[in-house]
């Protein structure tokens, strides 16, 4: 408790010292009438982090936001351990918050937001001080944002896509973003709904064989409202997203069922299965945000405070179950179970946090910045009324870091400190079938989390940086939810564990950056109780688990380089004085990786990832892009290894813009080579290995629109954006808009 007040005394201590510095400003004119337009890039390499354009990018737009981030490179996605970029695991982020949700519920509300409703993705693969520790290995911040402007202003999106497997399946998703400004206030508003229709096959090593038809429904609405208080600015924010999806499953396979003239044994027995399950999540989040400034742009002071509430409810309904024994004679009868399972979970997250930074005479020129955050976190879970999970976490930190320049390098140091308070108590049924009540193994310590990096600028934009950092990656809370939130057939069992404990991060990068574009770097991540999924065999039954690894390195080298297509036309000398613009010319983007998992008493071999972007421009103005991706197979991921490649898709789009750029239209086709799959064999440390395959009907068609509805008035000129969002300027500092 004691380290609790100090870390809450040092926030508190903040304002008084930003204010002093205020007293002695002298206040800045404005200057208007310049207009400065700068070139989006399909690709951004900084220190800390990669920039993927989405806006701009119609391979990337043209579906959900979970297909346009499988098509990242260096990113690989899978179903078994969630997201990892350049072999470290991802802290999903929106507008600058976290998430707190992985895996199936991070699928399910990626695959619910049109990817045309995404303005970039930043992957900060070194999260400084004024991250929370949290963040863990790398952190992806998905930007909905636009801007806003002068006038009232709107952008339609839309697209329509179909499949054509078993059946005719459709997709459908909108956005539309309004945006306005007067002399009093700014306000912004963005919706936009999705409706998917898909088709999954899974094979879980031949004792369940099962065909899912789903049906994804998605709605959100982004609200901002911005006030102008002199120099300083208060922003409102307020969102809703919801998700509504239905499953249903035919299914069939082998199990064991115990006889009933003798307990001691079982019979293998043939089913066949048919059940139907529903999703329904509510996520609703409201943010206030203070931004003190000053006569000195680079001297900020933000105030803020979020409250999340995320709503979950998860029932699975069998329809029949046909048992019937190996003896085709013998037949069980038809069985109806009816509700199988009826889960829900209640989460409520409320913080505050206050950020500030100064310029400081350090070296040849500095920068500091310290800031605090208090963050509360609630989480219930429910199965058939029987609450049987209670989660409590608080948390206090507050941060130091200091940057400075020394002719060609640079410099950051800082170090975290944060104190965590995790408690609660489970209930579940015995083999006896009575109420026990436990509980949970509690973390309540407080650690130091240092950062430090350097950077030597050889040259304009080509750099050599070294980055270290400790972090910490709590339990997700679909990994500690003791209730099933996935499909359960007569033979597989999926719990949550709601016993892991957090994982302690160790982070090295050394990188070599030219142009934005061209970089080559290695890293290694040394985790202790890494949290991974362990699926084992047990006669003709399945169990999949969530457990710690005591100690893993995940081992990454990567490489990407840009190949414009005018060097086979043009001099050497001609190519450094052309002006680039990724709009306007013929290129390659090339990127390979090599990723291992080491991991104690398990042999797993590394695998490479490649990804090839092609851009041709042709007659008319007419866009060509290629997206190649491809994942070596026999190889090592956690616990499992791939038997074919995560990767192995070829995607084309053709775009074309119309009415001076306000339209654009783009046609294209996913997966066209059907190649896609996931194939993968569990390696446990105790049990029976598992083989696991899962099919989606990722080859697709479609057509994509943009139209930016134009205002009246020339004059028009865009704004700050006011959507909740957070943006690390030039140092990678996440700070809200300016």
């Amino acid at each position: 408790m004691k380290k609790t007040i100090f870390v809450l005394s040092v926030i508190g201590s903040m304002f008084t010292y930003a204010q002093e510095k205020t007293n002695s400003q002298v206040k800045e004119k404005e200057i208007e009438g310049v207009v400065i337009t700068k070139t989006k890039k399909a690709v951004e390499q900084k220190a800390d982090r990669t920039i993927f354009d989405f806006s701009e990018q119609p391979q990337l737009n043209n579906g959900n936001v979970l297909e346009g981030i499988k098509k990242l490179p260096g990113l690989v996605s899978t179903d078994i351990a969630g997201m990892m970029y350049q072999g470290k695991m991802l802290e999903v982020y929106l507008n600058g918050r976290p998430l707190n949700i992985t895996t199936n519920e991070l699928n399910s509300f990626l695959e619910g937001m049109p990817a045309n409703s995404v303005d970039r993705i930043e992957v900060i693969t070194q999260p400084g001080a004024e991250f929370p520790a949290t963040s863990g290995g790398a952190i992806m911040n998905i930007i909905t944002n636009k801007n806003a402007n002068k006038y009232l202003t709107a952008t339609y999106s839309g697209n329509y896509s179909f499949t054509n497997y078993d059946k005719y399946r459709s997709r459908t998703s909108n956005s539309l973003n309004l945006n306005a400004r007067n002399k009093y206030f700014g306000w912004q508003l963005n919706v936009g709904q999705n409706y998917r229709e898909s088709m999954m096959d899974t094979n879980q090593d031949n004792l369940i064989l099962s065909n899912t038809d789903r049906v994804g429904r998605g709605y959100f609405a982004k609200s901002g409202v911005t006030f102008d208080l002199g120099q300083d600015r208060l922003l409102l924010n307020y969102d809703i997203y919801h998700n509504n999806n239905s499953n249903y499953i035919a299914s069939n396979g082998l199990t064991d069922i115990l006889i009933q003239e003798n307990p001691a044994l079982y019979r293998e027995t043939k089913f066949n299965n048919f059940d139907a399950s529903n999703t329904n999540n509510l996520r609703q989040e409201a943010v206030v945000t203070y931004q003190k400034r000053f006569a000195d742009k680079s001297q900020k002071l933000d105030f803020q405070f979020g409250y999340t509430r995320s709503t979950s409810k998860f029932d699975q309904d069998n329809i029949f179950t046909d048992l019937f024994y190996q003896n085709p004679e013998t037949t069980l009868p038809r069985i109806v179970k009816g509700n199988v399972l009826n889960n829900t979970s209640d989460m409520k997250i409320a913080n505050f946090k206050i950020d500030y930074s100064q310029p400081i005479k350090l070296l040849d020129g500095g920068k500091m910045s310290f800031g605090g955050l208090y963050e509360r976190q609630d989480y219930d879970t429910e199965s058939f009324g029987l609450t049987n999970l209670e989660y409590q976490r608080q948390t206090a930190s507050t941060y130091l870091e200091f940057q400075a320049k020394l002719k060609k390098f640079d410099f950051t140091l800082g170090s975290r400190a944060e104190n965590y308070d995790i408690s609660g108590i489970t209930r579940f049924f015995n083999k006896q079938e009575n109420l026990v009540q436990d509980d949970l193994t509690p973390f309540n310590k407080f650690k130091l989390f240092p950062n430090a990096s350097m950077q030597y600028n050889m040259m304009n934009q080509v750099y050599i940086a070294a980055n270290y950092n400790k972090k910490i990656s709590l339990p997700s809370i679909s990994a500690l939810n003791p209730n099933n939130t996935t499909f359960q057939g007569p033979n597989t069992q999926v719990t949550g564990n709601p016993n892991l404990q957090p994982t302690i991060f160790d982070n090295y990068e050394l990188k070599i950056s030219a142009f934005d574009y061209a970089f080559i770097g290695y890293s290694v991540s040394s985790a202790t109780n890494q949290v991974a999924q362990i699926i084992r065999k047990d006669g003709k039954n399945l169990f999949n688990e969530q457990v710690n690894i005591s100690n893993m390195k995940i081992h990454n080298f990567n490489v990407g380089l840009p190949i414009p297509f005018m060097i086979f036309s043009k001099s050497l000398s001609e190519i450094m004085k052309f002006n680039f613009n990724p709009d306007k010319i013929n290129f390659m983007y090339v990127y390979a990786g090599y990723q291992k998992h080491q991991i104690d008493n398990l042999n797993n071999k590394g695998f490479w990832i490649f990804n090839v972007s092609t851009q041709v421009i042709l007659p008319k103005a007419i866009k060509l892009t290629a997206n190649y991706s491809y994942l070596t197979p026999q190889a090592g991921y956690f616990y499992f290894t791939a038997e074919k490649p995560f990767n192995n898709n070829v995607d084309i789009t053709l775009t074309k813009k119309f009415m001076d750029n306000r339209l654009t239209v783009s046609v294209f086709a996913n997966d066209i080579f059907n190649g896609q799959v996931m194939q993968v064999r569990s390696n446990p440390p105790v049990g029976e290995t598992v083989m696991l395959r899962n099919k989606y009907d990722s080859r697709n068609f479609g057509l994509s629109i943009n139209y930016k509805i134009p205002t009246k008035n020339k004059l028009a000129k865009e704004d700050s954006n006011i959507l909740n969002q957070t943006k690390k300027e030039d140092t990678g500092v996440m700070q809200q808009a300016q």
